[in-house]
């Protein structure tokens, strides 16, 4: 495994696979990893010859810069971890090889569709940094496959619209959310978690299985369930965002027959912002 700062040197080492006709996948991660990341690491060795890893924490997505600030940085640990699978290279970018002109003149990339509704209305902007960091990385990097975590849903179908529109070279894989014991979602931000609020998170996900529990028993009154579902995470302590039920195909509100659902939410607890979301399909 090797470390690489510059677009230089990774190019070089891509082009020296490429010459060799190996196949390459790509694991974009914001660092502070756990064992979701892991196992992205895992299954992008399962679909490729070769793994790039790049930790970065993107300026650009962050609407908050106390947040931006907060965000742990623990490369040492993070290589550490990833010397544990199958990753070939790690890309460690700075804020200066990024946007070497600086990020207010930066061209964007803009989805749109996506600032108007779940977390794109709590977070303006976010999704903008997103998909100019992704379009940026996918073109540094250059390779086959990429993959992304379920757990950010609203981030997955982003990146695969751009990925569409813009007609790059790339597959992007999706992998479904892995979860700790308690069922709550692996995320860099649960450090965040007093030992208290860790006993209440899981509350999260198990309130949304109660809801697609009931939609698959037959209950399709879409905004009852949503705000019974909002009262009790507020019950549990949580400073709910949104609970929402969605098309998974494009997050589009449901109509009559629509069949293939997504049930999403959103809540602070204490410093933590958790996200989550379950598919629910009906066909």
């Amino acid at each position: 495994m090797q470390s690489v700062e510059t677009i230089t040197a990774l190019r070089a080492q891509v082009k020296a696979w490429r010459d060799h006709k190996q196949t390459i996948a790509f694991v974009p991660t914001m660092g502070n990893l756990h064992q979701g990341h892991l196992s992205l690491v895992r299954k992008a060795h399962k679909l490729a010859d070769r793994v790039v890893v790049s930790i970065f924490v993107n300026p650009l997505q962050f609407d908050d810069k106390a947040d931006l600030s907060a965000y742990p940085r623990t490369v040492k640990a993070d290589i550490q971890m990833l010397s544990s699978v199958d990753c070939d290279v790690i890309f460690t970018p700075t804020v200066d090889i990024m946007y070497p002109k600086g990020m207010a003149p930066h061209t964007n990339v803009i989805v749109p569709n996506m600032d108007d509704k779940l977390c794109g209305l709590k977070r303006p902007g976010h999704f903008d940094g997103v998909a100019t960091i992704v379009t940026k990385l996918l073109n540094i990097v250059q390779a086959d496959i990429a993959l992304f975590g379920e757990k950010d849903y609203q981030q997955l179908l982003l990146i695969k619209r751009l990925v569409r529109d813009l007609n790059l070279p790339v597959d992007i894989v999706g992998s479904p959310t892995y979860r700790e014991h308690s069922g709550l979602a692996m995320s860099s931000r649960n450090q965040y978690l007093t030992e208290q609020q860790r006993e209440q998170a899981p509350a999260l996900y198990q309130i949304l299985l109660s809801v697609k529990q009931k939609i698959e028993l037959g209950n399709q009154d879409f905004p009852a369930l949503q705000l019974e579902a909002f009262t009790k995470l507020q019950k549990f302590g949580f400073e709910v965002e949104y609970v929402d039920i969605r098309c998974t195909d494009d997050l589009s509100q449901v109509i009559s027959g629509d069949s293939n659902l997504r049930i999403l939410a959103a809540a602070r607890l204490g410093k933590a912002r958790l996200i989550d979301n379950i598919a629910c399909n009906l066909a």
